[in-house]
């Protein structure tokens, strides 16, 4: 699989809607995995958001989610650029390069979904979304 970069849009308790929407309007395939899919329980919020994607059949990728539960929604700086797939070395170059002269928030790191994962804010004021898809049993 190719690297893809597409825009990651953050949402504020509304993203499922969002992307059935999107899927509406574009059609294609609509992945969805909430907080408590991912071990965030039953309690509030578990039932948002924490990656959905859409992929068509026109080649868009379009990710979203809604923000964490606890962290604050501001609107116009809810959209970042994702990264990703499958060549470790091509992606850890873009990570090494984008987070260089900027700040990380998330340090490149196997995740809890079994990705390889880092998040940045790039020296330009842009957040980036790195993941290294890992092969799955």
């Amino acid at each position: 699989m190719p690297s893809i970069l597409n825009p990651y849009i953050t949402y504020n308790g509304d993203a499922r809607q969002a992307l059935e929407f999107y899927q509406q309007v574009f059609g294609g395939e609509l992945s969805l995995n909430t907080y408590g899919d991912f071990g965030a329980g039953e309690g509030p919020g578990g039932d948002r958001i924490m990656h959905g994607m859409l992929t068509t059949s026109s080649g868009f990728t379009l990710m979203a989610a809604d923000n964490p539960p606890g962290t604050d929604h501001t609107p116009g700086g809810n959209i970042s650029v994702s990264v990703s797939g499958e060549d470790d070395a091509e992606l850890r170059g873009y990570w090494e390069k984008l987070s260089g002269g900027g700040s990380v928030a998330v340090p490149m790191d196997k995740q809890m979904w079994g990705d390889v994962f880092g998040m940045c804010t790039d020296r330009f004021g842009v957040t980036w979304l790195v993941n290294i898809n890992q092969p799955r049993s």
